[in-house]
């Protein structure tokens, strides 16, 4: 893509609200753009972003064979009452009527949608278990939105439900889920920990989180270097174990650190919450009705999004993964005569016929412009074409998570660029 027909404008003004976890290069790139509090559009750059880490996460989902649905976001009260959480959900629910005066919500989350799917159409442990997954918009009507994309009101979740006939099936896909959940973090370059957590109002019988590490993370966790292990803050205080600095790992003995950390997921194994309020049964080998168990496993994208950017960057702008940026290569035109960007004309055209992205910077704007948006944007590769370079068949070449720039020959950058896309 030709850069002059990006849709996009670098500011350098931040607000003070979107300064958390990384969110001002989101907001200086125009990767985002805030409508209101706690409510972001997500413009090309960031949505190409999104999109690809949407695609992590949809294959590792189907690797663990569950199905895609979209569930209504929209929710009759009914269900919410059937549940116990119309007026205990926190946050609050955001509560509507319609012209019709019935009352509705926005969801927050869709166990009650869910469980009703469930319970018309399973009856017996032969349709038994089953995994569904959706990625969609929810809403959260928070007193206070922090820290961005980290604590908003309207925002993308992908939210998994299973469901089993007993608690060892359960356990076993809720254990699957986990290291589903591993090999996505590992595949978005994050550094990461599970630990136990509080179930909050999502309830159920237990619940896991994955917290990034991050100087920029508002959480807190009691952290075990040698044996790779923690605990949240808020789960020791819960379970009335102290929190003082002295607290020693269980397996090791070594003294735990306190560490800043991001919360990206939540896992909760929800036994039979919800399909005992809804009377979700189904019969067994003998014949007999039992409710069905349920897990349901959540990521906030907007959140996980937001992670990545404050754990890959610098003071000049964003690195991201070379699996979800925006483009691969970014192409600095610096302001050559029409012969010379023939030739990176050609470069260009060769990288898209083979299927590497390519953001061509063509623009009629300063050098100086130019570099400071492309380290800002944070392309995996740059490959720069001046009248000095092009004149000897040259190019300029960098890796944006490293400092040297080698002078190379065009044809070896095209090799150079295949290879690093085969590592």
């Amino acid at each position: 893509m030709k850069q002059s027909h990006l849709f996009y404008k670098t500011t350098k003004e931040v607000s003070q609200e979107d300064q958390g976890a990384g969110m001002h290069y989101l907001i200086k790139g125009d990767f985002i753009d805030r409508l209101a509090s706690g409510i972001y559009s997500f413009l090309p750059l960031g949505w190409r972003v999104m999109s690809k880490i949407i695609q992590v996460i949809r294959e590792e989902m189907e690797a663990i064979d569950a199905q895609e649905v979209f569930l209504p976001s929209l929710q009759p009260k009914e269900i919410w009452v059937e549940s116990g959480r119309w007026d205990t959900m926190e946050p609050p629910l955001f509560k509507l009527k319609d012209q019709h005066d019935k009352d509705f919500a926005l969801g927050p989350t869709h166990e009650e949608v869910i469980t009703r799917l469930v319970k018309q159409r399973i009856q017996s442990y032969r349709d038994l278990p089953a995994y569904l997954f959706q990625i969609q918009t929810k809403f959260r009507n928070e007193i206070r939105s922090t820290g961005g994309l980290l604590r908003t009101r309207e925002f993308l979740m992908k939210d998994l439900y299973s469901f089993h006939e007993d608690q060892n099936d359960l356990n076993n896909y809720y254990k699957k889920v986990a290291e589903a959940y591993e090999k996505i973090f590992k595949r978005l370059e994050l550094d990461f920990i599970k630990v136990d957590a509080l179930s909050g109002s999502i309830g159920g019988e237990s619940s896991h989180e994955f917290m990034v590490f991050s100087d920029l993370g508002e959480d807190k966790i009691y952290f075990c270097s040698e044996c790779h292990i923690g605990f949240s803050e808020e789960y020791l205080i819960q379970r009335n174990k102290t929190t003082r600095s002295n607290l020693e790992c269980s397996k090791c003995k070594k003294t735990l650190e306190l560490q800043s950390v991001i919360e990206c997921a939540h896992i909760f194994n929800l036994g039979d919450k919800y399909s005992k309020s809804s009377k979700a049964e189904f019969l067994d080998q003998k014949g007999q009705k039992k409710p069905i168990l349920a897990g349901c496993y959540g990521i906030g994208l907007g959140r996980l999004l937001a992670t990545i950017v404050a754990t890959h960057h610098d003071d000049k702008g964003i690195i991201w993964p070379e699996s979800i940026a925006p483009f691969t290569v970014h192409v600095l035109d610096l302001n050559l005569g029409k012969d010379k960007e023939k030739k990176l004309d050609q470069f260009v055209k060769f990288l898209e016929e083979n299927r590497i992205q390519v953001l061509y910077d063509n623009r009629d704007v300063s050098s100086g412009q130019k570099l400071v948006e492309a380290d800002l944007i944070g392309c995996p590769l740059r490959v720069i074409g001046s009248e000095k370079t092009l004149s000897k068949e040259m190019v300029e070449l960098k890796e944006r998570n490293k400092d040297n720039v080698r002078l190379i020959k065009l044809e070896e950058a095209k090799e150079e660029i295949s290879r690093y896309l085969l590592i």
